[in-house]
């Protein structure tokens, strides 16, 4: 039967008109911003690789590893993460160089945890004026959950006014009236923590802490300041310190055969960089918090979150220390960022990167039991739990429940 012109074009016109249809679906489908392809996710990172918080390169090394092994398997929802990862020496000014390198030459979708208060400071306000994603800041100041003001930032970590707020309770309760002597970094890290130690210890502050002595992340060492605080004959000892300064001030404080009850900060327990170097026979008795699992606690020895990371390290990163909670750390925060991106799919825009990293509830098995992961539009905060624990022998045992340091809770 012949087809007549007309019937011909008919068919010709809905043919198109299904291609355009279907064509036209399958953009709407796919948004990108730049830093995102078919193929391809750029994500962007400042590492202190050298410098005087250098003891934290491995996080960049394990999270590099961690997309390595993503990318063997096929990657995120079909794409490759291309992980860009420069070194700042944990100077500001540096990082501020990098930011604007991995933004406007490399263009990446993201600035992915890097680290250091001074440095991710330094980059805030511009990573907030070009609205890229600065996300999951290897930093806990209080300022990186403040959605209102910097609705591109978010951190990761208990913030340190959290991690403080729970000492200074822990004191309260089990050191009534004993006398404090604090060691802090000369920057938004160390004043954090003295706003939630003051924040915790209330109108008793300023009769219990006796003197609060700091330092410059450009000294060579702290042994001044110990034999300072030293001096004032504290009881108590806060040592609110980045790793390569906080084992110098543990050794001090043994060397002056001072023994005082000893507050050590989150961020410099990892077993490997601070505490051996340190010495264990300095370390005895000294008290933290922790919301990580640490990969020296015996207890861990079978759990599968943790016997996952160790297959994870020994394939992906054979060089790394895995008697470094630093590992554990950066392992956690790669599968946060996986997580933000599977939520995305094939809508990979700046803006719903933020939408998806603000609509989190989940858990990684890395962290301790009772832990979660949770945020919200208001709340940039994802862990705000911690727990109380003592060095012994050459490991860290917790102890008590898992508490919350939010501000009156």
């Amino acid at each position: 039967m012949p087809i007549s012109l007309l019937s011909l074009g008919r068919s010709t016109a809905v043919t198109a008109f299904l291609c355009l249809s279907i064509a036209s679906s399958a953009t709407a489908q796919k948004r990108y911003d730049p830093g995102a392809t078919d193929t391809e996710i750029k994500i962007g990172n400042i590492m202190p690789y050298s410098g005087p918080a250098s003891a934290y390169a491995t996080i960049g090394k394990t999270e590099a590893a961690y997309f390595n092994k993503l990318n063997a398997g096929g990657g995120i929802n079909g794409r490759k993460i291309d992980f860009i990862s420069y070194d700042d020496g944990y100077s500001p000014p540096k990082a501020v160089e990098q930011a604007r390198k991995l933004v406007e030459s490399d263009e990446v979708l993201l600035i992915f945890n890097s680290l250091g208060t001074p440095s991710n400071s330094a980059i805030q306000k511009y990573m907030n004026g070009k609205k890229v994603p600065q996300l999951f800041v290897a930093s806990g100041a209080a300022k990186w959950d403040d959605p209102k003001h910097f609705p591109w930032t978010m951190g990761w970590q208990p913030s340190y006014q959290v991690e403080a707020r729970i000492y200074g309770a822990y004191i309260l309760k089990n050191y009534p009236g004993k006398s404090i002597g604090v060691l802090y970094q000369n920057d938004d890290f160390g004043k954090d923590y003295l706003v939630g130690l003051h924040e915790a210890l209330g109108p008793q502050a300023g009769k219990l802490i006796l003197i609060e002595a700091s330092y410059e992340t450009t000294a060579p060492t702290v042994d001044s300041q110990v034999v300072q605080i030293r001096g004032a004959n504290p009881d108590i000892f806060i040592n609110i310190s980045t790793p390569k300064f906080a084992a110098q001030a543990i050794r001090k404080v043994a060397e002056l055969s001072w023994h005082p009850v000893q507050f050590l900060t989150n961020v410099s327990v990892s077993v490997g960089s601070v505490m051996k170097p340190a010495g264990f026979e300095n370390d005895q008795g000294i008290l933290s918090a922790a919301y990580l699992k640490d990969p020296k606690d015996p207890q861990w020895k079978n759990d599968p979150a943790m016997n996952e990371w160790r297959a994870f390290m020994t394939k992906w990163y054979r060089e790394g220390d895995q008697a470094d909670a630093a590992t554990v750390f950066g392992y956690g925060v790669a599968k946060g960022l996986e997580q933000v991106l599977r939520q995305c799919g094939d809508n990979l825009t700046r803006e719903n990167i933020m939408k998806q990293a603000s609509s989190l509830d989940f858990e990684i098995g890395v962290y301790l039991p009772g832990t979660r992961i949770k945020t919200s539009p208001t709340d940039f905060a994802p862990i705000e739990q911690l727990q109380m624990m003592r060095f012994k022998g050459e490991s860290w045992e917790l102890f008590g429940p898992v508490m919350s340091g939010e501000k009156n809770s």
